[in-house]
């Protein structure tokens, strides 16, 4: 193995100093004179596991010069902070925004703790998360909440503001957490950014989305686990084929504005530069109860094809037409990712298995009759990955498979089939794909012509606007689909827009309340 170079090492030391706590004498810190809230971010906690929690925050100043600064930070059993589990300090520096990853670890399984970071004379807002059971524990509960899409100029984020009274232990987020886009038409609210191309510009977009308080609101709840789409780059982006400085921007803002773990950064921030991943798949055990996958579908993936020309990107493709669509070579995850889940669901237990990645996972016919059309930009552009991965929950028997998605800016509900070419295949799972926080949907009067041409799918509905709630318990899985009366409206209300059940052991969606 190669050495790495000094830049490298010096790199690897800011990730790691970034998430360790420090012990440092009153006399080290690095304490500027601030005038005005270096919290204005809020807090957010996640990548959560039995005995560890990742805290975050940014500072946020006019006076932030560059150099480090020193953050103090505490977690304690109760609101007001009399009965502290841990506290330290640790160093927010510039190479990274300033940004904090502390890693809390030792702490009690299964536990609701509170948390608070402070510099000079401020104080954050308090937040609220909690360790997940021991993997050999007998959990009871889990209830999840799951979303994704959420443009700006699109609407209100009112849906998190709603999301806090759910009383949720997790939040699932599956992607398209910003948009790189100028701007939209008929926006309801604006920014003033052009078109993300460079760090400063997609440092600008993150700290806007999380300027708004309801989001804030969410994040300082409970933890998250977060995945991305391609909108955290740019529209339809495929693998590597990126502009490689474009990149590397886009993936180390990311990192510095969600709770991440450092090892996400598997070659530090150097390595982004080079074209390393940030490491975003992961399976985390709820207890005896649940497994918990989080995929990346964008990082890894093959190009989309049949776009025509040398262009990439999305379209609607006649596979009859594509010979390279089925290509057994072609990959939606990648290689190395692919083998990661297999080898995982070949060590899986009984209770459910959950499965977050991007987007809608089903095949989804667009044209009625015999000929077929199929968006090349989801799974559906990547047949033989898919069957692989619907082969590997058949092959390791995986227990009560549930998958959830986004991207699609609709709430569709069906089964998952272990081969969408035979309308008698067997069902091996259920699916959720959710609708988006506020990004906007083509419209419903296709929504009936779809269904009808793919039956697997039981509930579809293009234009409510929010989130699902997935509660697990030992024997039923129940699924709440949430959305808000008008996104336009930053004091909208909300409603549930269906409710569906899934019984353990039976691969079966019915609708419930």
């Amino acid at each position: 193995m190669a050495h790495a170079s000094p830049e490298r090492r010096r790199l690897l030391q800011l990730a790691a100093a970034n998430a360790a706590t420090l012990w440092l004498p009153r006399s080290a810190w690095s304490q500027p004179r601030l005038e005005t809230d270096p919290f204005a971010l809020g807090v957010a906690s996640g990548s959560p596991s039995h005995d560890s929690v990742v805290l975050w925050t940014r500072l946020m100043a006019p006076s932030l010069v560059q150099q480090p600064v020193t953050v103090r930070w505490e977690i304690a059993h109760d609101h007001q902070f009399t009965r502290i589990a841990q506290r330290g300090q640790v160093q927010a520096l510039p190479e990274f925004a300033h940004s904090v990853h502390v890693e809390a670890a030792g702490l009690e399984a299964d536990r609701w703790y509170f948390y608070r970071f402070m510099t000079g004379d401020a104080t954050s807002p308090v937040g609220r998360t909690r360790t997940f059971p021991s993997p050999d524990a007998q959990a009871q509960r889990l209830r999840l909440a799951y979303a994704s899409c959420q443009r700006w100029e699109h609407g209100y984020y009112a849906a998190w503001r709603h999301m806090q009274a759910e009383n949720v232990d997790v939040v699932m987020f599956l992607g398209d957490y910003i948009y790189e886009y100028a701007t939209a038409a008929r926006a309801i609210r604006t920014h003033t950014g052009g078109v993300t191309q460079t760090l400063d510009d997609y440092r600008a977009r993150h700290a806007l989305h999380k300027s708004d308080t309801d989001l804030q609101g969410m994040h300082a709840a409970c933890p998250w686990i977060v995945t991305w789409d391609d909108h955290e780059v740019f529209n339809d982006h495929a693998g590597p084929q990126l502009d490689p400085a474009r990149r590397a921007a886009a993936y180390q803002a990311f990192y510095e504005h969600m709770p991440l773990r450092a090892s996400a950064l598997t070659r530090a921030l150097a390595g982004l530069s080079e074209g390393a991943e940030l490491r975003l798949y992961s399976q985390i055990p709820f207890g005896r109860l649940a497994n918990l996958y989080l995929l990346d579908g964008r990082q890894y993936r093959d190009r989309q094809v049949c776009s025509g020309g040398n262009m990439s990107g999305s379209i609607s493709l006649d596979p009859a037409r594509c010979p390279e669509w089925d290509d057994p070579k072609r990959s939606l995850l990648g290689a190395a990712q692919e083998a990661w889940f297999d080898a995982s669901l070949a060590r899986t237990r009984p209770g459910w298995n959950v499965i977050g990645q991007q987007s809608l996972f089903g095949e989804r016919d667009l044209r009625a009759g015999p000929d077929r059309a199929l968006w090349n930009d989801g799974w559906d552009g990547y047949g033989a990955a898919r069957t692989r991965l619907t082969q590997s929950l058949v092959r390791h028997q995986a227990a009560n498979p549930v998958l959830l998605g986004g991207d699609v800016h609709e709430n569709w509900v069906g089964h998952v089939k272990a081969d969408y070419s035979r309308p008698d295949s067997a069902a091996v799972g259920v699916e959720f794909c959710g609708t988006s926080i506020t990004s906007r949907s083509s419209g419903q009067s296709r929504i009936p012509g779809w269904l009808a041409e793919n039956p697997h799918f039981v509930f579809a509905d293009s234009l409510g606007k929010g989130y699902g709630i997935a509660e697990f318990t030992p024997s039923r899985l129940t699924t709440t689909l949430r959305v808000v009366d008008d996104v336009t409206r930053k004091d909208t209300g909300i409603r549930t827009l269906a409710q569906f059940a899934v019984q353990a052991g039976r691969p079966v969606v019915e609708r419930a309340g």
